[in-house]
């Protein structure tokens, strides 16, 4: 034991015994009083009483620090301990449970089958509880080579040109010391050129995905163009061993060389220990008696890494593969549920951008309070929020709207779709309509951004976001100043609501000119006819 801990643990024993002999020797002083006082039987009550509130309050403060010890505990209010499933299948079981839930919302039929159909071969996977190895790499790699050698025995044509393994094949082997069953998959090879050959790809990286343990097959150094899918498989989770193939092609020295390098690039995404070099089918030679020689394949490397890893973590891959598969597929889960609902809140938005278009087209007000106004409409965020499952009342979405509104006017939005939206309608617009054409078209683009930052409100949970409303608001703006999309809106805006209030404005026009002059009502104002021009003018400058 240190010296110093000796040391203090001397002190406080005799701290302690120094206390304990003068309470002892306070209570015989006060017994003795009390015995010469009063009785000897008072003095032992009072003694005992003494004693036995001591030994309360010691129990006491014993209790109190073992409740503070006690781990969950939160001040103020019980502690909930989250239910944490007590293995990773248990957790995949009710992460597909919970997708089931999830499938029955999606409208998609065949989006909902899918999903349905990789649920159950996840269950299936589950149930089946084999180790899944597949083989990934280029088509020139010698793939199908290392699973002949593997399998021993013949899985498909060896020396076969590039992209001849159409589909994953599967076979299966058991090595001694593993339990379970090892199905050997064949994949297409990757980076083939043309249709055909991205579409293989797509295959193969689809069967890696699904696989517990990956060899990861090359014929020489690491291309850049194998990085990347190796990479891509680490991110994800997956356990991969990078197989140096043909090692029979190159001398002892460029082979140790090429394993160097390898572990080197692969640093950070497989351990150096998971970097083998095989043989796996030797190319023959002549020996000096004439005889051709085809040498047996050298995979002992390869095998004793695939035992060692499956001894250790065999289990464990099983687990976390399937897990991961079943969370992969509650993303896919949600990503369609998310597209269902933005179509769905896309449509809102844009039956209330024309709806509020129409109304000011008929009824103008001040250009900056209508468009701020008509930027948000209580009605159509309470629309969108019960598309994502909220329930708002009218208060609590006028709230959110006039919220939306201050914003609006305070980044200079609303001048700046003004102005994006006058320069577009003077090029397409001429005539005695064009200012309420800009007031109208300008509140069914405020609204259009109104409405899509709602979206993003209501799809992170109620919440804006660290940006806060501002930055939600400004991207929305920027998304939808684009060129592209400014023509189109113009043009649909042009279709909806100018053209209609062109009609209007002549209907209005002709009925007033066929009106009797005695009905005609008086001006507001007259101006005399030399003094018209300068009017005219001046009311084009306030406009």
């Amino acid at each position: 034991m240190p010296l110093p801990r000796l040391l203090t643990l001397i002190a406080a024993f005799c701290l302690t015994l120094g206390l304990i002999i003068g309470l002892v020797s306070s209570l015989t002083g006060l017994y003795s009083q009390v015995a010469w006082s009063a009785s000897p039987l008072l003095a032992n009550l009072l003694i005992l009483l003494i004693i036995v509130l001591l030994g309360t309050l010691i129990f006491a403060l014993f209790y109190y620090f073992r409740l503070l010890q006690r781990p969950g505990k939160v001040k103020g209010k019980r502690a909930i301990n989250p239910k944490v499933p007590v293995v990773k299948s248990e957790a995949a079981s009710e992460n597909l449970k919970a997708i089931r839930q999830q499938v029955d919302r999606i409208q998609d039929e065949v989006a909902r089958q899918a999903l349905l159909l990789r649920a159950r071969e996840i269950e299936a996977s589950m149930a089946r509880g084999s180790i899944r190895i597949v083989v990934f790499g280029t088509g020139s790699a010698g793939k199908t080579s290392a699973v002949n050698a593997l399998v021993g025995r013949m899985a498909g044509q060896v020396g076969a040109p590039m992209g001849t393994t159409e589909v994953g094949e599967t076979y299966t082997l058991s090595l001694k010391g593993i339990d379970r069953e090892l199905a050997i998959t064949d994949t297409p090879g990757i980076l083939e050129a043309g249709v055909a050959g991205t579409y293989r790809e797509e295959l193969a990286r689809q069967l890696a995905a699904r696989a517990d343990l990956i060899l990861f097959v090359l014929d020489g150094d690491l291309r850049k163009s194998e990085y990347e899918p190796l990479r891509n498989l680490a991110q994800i989770g997956k356990r991969s061993i990078v197989v140096f193939n043909k090692v029979d092609l190159y001398p002892d020295s460029d082979r140790d060389e090429i394993l160097d390098r390898l572990r080197q690039r692969v640093k950070g995404l497989v351990s150096a220990m998971d970097v083998v070099a095989i043989s796996a089918n030797p190319q023959k030679f002549v020996l000096e008696s004439g005889t051709i020689f085809q040498p047996d394949p050298d995979m002992m490397p390869l095998i004793r890494r695939i035992a060692a890893i499956l001894r250790a973590e065999g289990e464990d891959l099983i687990a976390d593969n399937i897990l991961l598969q079943s969370q992969h597929l509650g993303d896919q889960a949600r990503k369609l549920i998310d597209a269902q609902r933005r179509r769905a809140a896309d449509k809102v938005v844009e039956r209330f951008q024309w709806i509020g278009a129409g109304v000011i087209a008929v009824t103008p007000l001040p250009v900056v309070d209508l468009l701020a106004t008509a930027a948000v409409n209580a009605q159509m965020v309470i629309e969108i929020a019960k598309i994502y499952g909220c329930e708002l009342n009218i208060d609590r979405a006028k709230e959110l709207a006039l919220s939306l509104a201050k914003t609006l006017a305070s980044l200079g939005i609303v001048e700046g779709v003004i102005q994006v939206v006058s320069r577009a309608l003077q090029l397409s617009v001429a005539g005695f309509v064009l200012g309420k054409a800009i007031q109208a078209v300008s509140a069914a683009y405020l609204t259009r951004i109104a409405g899509k930052s709602f979206i993003e409100y209501f799809r992170h949970d109620q919440d804006w976001g660290d940006g806060g409303i501002a930055e939600v608001v400004q991207r929305q703006f920027q998304l939808n100043r684009k060129d592209e999309f400014v023509k189109a809106f113009v043009k649909d805006a042009i279709a909806r609501v100018v053209e209609p209030l062109n009609i209007y404005q002549q209907e209005a026009s002709d009925a007033e000119l066929e009106m009797p002059e005695e009905l005609q009502p008086e001006p507001l104002y007259q101006q005399p006819d030399d003094d018209w021009e300068t009017h005219s003018n001046k009311h084009k400058q306030e406009w």
